[in-house]
């Protein structure tokens, strides 16, 4: 009698990871969401926010009586121009973007000047300092205390600094949630390797911390949201019922999480449910260890926040996971 072939343990599970793996590399949109949105987010955001200095500022001038003074003056500046335009059209354009500030001067020797602006707008902050200081300089002002620039520019300390780990950590959420299983693994590997590798290419993003602390951070992510993303999808019927539930676990930590900005632009009373959520706790570990060289062990809030949603989240699915009927 001949003997049946022996079957390791594992093939099984190799089966299912090499059947995943052909699955991905068929789907080009897969492979561009996974590897090239991130990277070219970084070209996106780290080219129009690099660190440049603020060459001219731009502000329309409404036509009055001491117009033509304050336009000598601010011209004369440098770094200012100005649009000579009647005040209503000058309000039109405010109200519709067009501009950032406008200016009325009142007198003819430029007794007093009016600033129009939106004081949510960053812009229109800049501008108002930049002009303001050209015409008070002009009308003889010195500054009783002496003060000196330095300005920070050095990697680590940049935009692109901060925004590499968030897009580390989105990479990882919709990684997690959308490829359950090890064989995600795979493409994570590679993935985060190419945008670490990318980002120092091109904007000389460093990593300060150390590399093991920053993997470990990468392998516990991908554990919590795979947690998440499992949870979501155990009781659902539906590739539609799914794809719902997976965004609206997702968008809350898209907008508040500290991706593309710090979570510390909200208000304090929603601090502590930010804090909670899974994706902030891993973006402040991951900008701790990348851009401060912070030790792993000293992220012991965040690491508690990740374990706790993977523990529980995994469990949690495992109890009340069902196949579909």
């Amino acid at each position: 009698m001949t003997a049946e072939p022996r079957t390791s343990a594992w093939t099984p599970y190799a089966t299912i990871v090499k059947t995943r793996l052909r699955e991905f590399t068929r789907r080009p949109e897969a492979v561009f969401w996974v590897y090239f949105f991130p990277l070219l987010m970084v070209i996106v955001l780290g080219t129009a926010f690099r660190n440049k200095r603020v060459e001219t500022v731009a502000l329309d001038l409404a036509d009055s009586p001491g117009a033509a003074a304050v336009q000598s003056i601010l011209e004369q500046a440098g770094n200012v121009r100005v649009s000579l335009r009647p005040q209503e059209e000058c309000q039109r354009r405010l109200r519709g973007g067009q501009s950032d500030l406008y200016l009325v001067a009142n007198g003819s020797q430029i007794d007093s000047v009016d600033y129009h602006f939106d004081p949510t707008r960053p812009g229109s902050l800049t501008v108002k300092a930049v002009v303001d200081r050209a015409l008070q300089v002009a009308k003889g002002r010195t500054d009783p205390l002496p003060t000196t620039d330095h300005e920070v520019t050095e990697p680590g300390s940049r935009y692109i600094d901060f925004l590499v780990p968030g897009l580390l950590g989105m990479g990882l959420m919709g990684g997690g949630l959308w490829g359950v299983g090890s064989s995600r693994l795979f493409f994570m590997v590679p993935e985060i390797i190419l945008l670490i590798i990318f980002s120092r290419w091109l904007f000389d993003v460093r990593v300060y911390g150390s590399y093991l602390a920053l993997f470990f951070l990468v392998i516990l992510g991908a554990f919590v949201f795979s947690g998440i993303g499992l949870l979501v999808a155990s009781r659902a019927r539906t590739i539609e019922t799914v794809s719902g539930l997976m965004n609206l676990v997702m968008l809350p930590m898209w907008t508040l999480s500290g991706v593309f900005f710090s979570s510390d632009n909200f208000p304090a009373a929603a601090q502590p449910f930010i804090k909670l959520l899974p994706l902030t706790a891993l973006n402040d570990a991951l900008r701790a260890v990348m851009t401060r060289g912070e030790s792993i062990w000293a992220q012991g809030q965040e690491l508690t926040v990740l374990a706790v949603w993977g523990l529980v989240c995994f469990f949690a699915a495992l109890k009340i996971f069902r196949w579909n009927d």
